[in-house]
């Protein structure tokens, strides 16, 4: 079979590539150029760096297999750059790794693999893709410390029939040890955990630079006291702790966010309990079942279990069996029957509806 494999430049990817060679396909590496420097070039930090490329290109050669970079950083900096400063903008937090799997990588990869007549895309990502009497379902990975379902959701049947992940079954530290039995470079490479557009540096700086900054306005209590001053909603989010006044005491978080009036609300850790909230632009990888359903709030969160409600086509209700934490507007709610992904959808803030 001839496959497409997507090459970031790290262990799990170069693995992926020297797994499906070894078993006999014909493999083309690819790598996305997603983001680029004031000159073009790629950048030197976070992940989707020019170090990166340049590993995925090296691994590529051990492998002899054929290697392509494809620029796509016109539709990164709209889709998931541009969502990522608008979404600050609105007081909600965003999650770009999502954002690019469903704007921009898996579109690209999949159209890329026609065009040099591969009949599937495989990546590193630690998921699985299980054929139940001929009915494609995705599920998390065994291992499920590096389990990587949640930001897959967007994915659809349609979709797994041309997609695979091969690192499903195996884990993390059998991952390095074939890399290292392969003689790959990348075998014992650190895993990146930067924003690959913001690398290590504050994302409110980030979006500082790209947005109307003079926004200013009150932080108040639960009771509508004024107790500061703040320069953009943007530098807040549900559930941020740091930087916030009146903490000397008991520690307050910011419990909600009013773009309309620019004002940030702070109140105790209790406030930040949820029970019921809204997901909107849902998609399904599978029909939306009726029971042992739980969600995901945010990338590897515990599953909550839940009752859901179909509020109109894209919209669900969520219903909580237990309250908890950690529910902010702008992440992903991700639905499981088990270890197997149902769909998911943004976290609205229309309605959160504390315990």
């Amino acid at each position: 079979m001839k496959i497409l494999v997507a090459m970031s430049g790290g262990v799990d990817s170069s693995v992926v590539a020297g797994l499906l060679k070894s078993e006999g396909h014909e493999v083309i590496g690819v790598t996305m150029k997603l983001w680029e420097g004031p000159n073009g070039e790629m950048p030197e930090t976070g992940c989707c760096t020019a170090s990166d490329s340049e590993d995925a290109r090296k691994v590529a050669a051990k492998l002899d297999i054929p290697y392509y970079v494809l620029d796509h950083t016109k539709s990164f900096s709209e889709d998931v750059v541009g969502n990522f400063v608008n979404m600050y903008a609105k007081g909600l937090t965003p999650n770009p790794c999502v954002e690019c799997n469903r704007s921009v990588k898996f579109d690209h990869f999949l159209e890329q693999a026609k065009k040099l007549n591969c009949e599937k895309v495989a990546t590193g990502h630690y998921a699985k893709i299980v054929n139940n009497g001929g009915e494609l379902e995705l599920h998390k990975a065994d291992y499920l410390n590096k389990d990587q379902s949640y930001v897959l959701h967007m994915l659809t049947k349609d979709k797994l029939k041309f997609i695979d992940f091969p690192l499903g079954k195996i884990t993390k530290p059998e991952v390095r040890q074939i890399a290292a039995e392969l003689g790959l470079r990348t075998a014992f490479k650190k895993d990146s955990q930067d924003i690959c557009f913001v690398g290590k540096k504050d994302y409110r700086n980030f979006v500082n630079k790209r947005i109307d900054i003079s926004s200013s306005g009150d932080i108040i209590d639960n009771e509508g006291e004024i107790i500061g001053s703040h320069t953009g909603v943007h530098e807040f989010t549900v559930g941020q702790r740091k930087g916030l006044p009146g903490g000397q005491g008991e520690p307050r978080y910011v419990t909600k966010i009013n773009v309309s009036s620019k004002q940030v609300q702070v109140g105790k850790k209790e406030d930040l309990l949820v029970s019921d909230f809204l997901i909107e632009d849902v998609s399904y990888v599978d029909v939306l079942e009726t029971t042992g359903l739980s969600i995901q709030t945010r990338y590897n969160s515990d599953d909550l279990p839940c009752k859901v409600k179909l509020v109109k086509e894209g919209e669900l209700e969520i219903n909580l069996n237990e309250p908890t934490y950690g529910v902010a507007p702008g992440q992903f709610g991700v639905l499981y029957q088990g270890s197997k992904l149902i769909g998911g959808g943004r976290i609205s803030s229309k309605i959160l509806q504390n315990a």
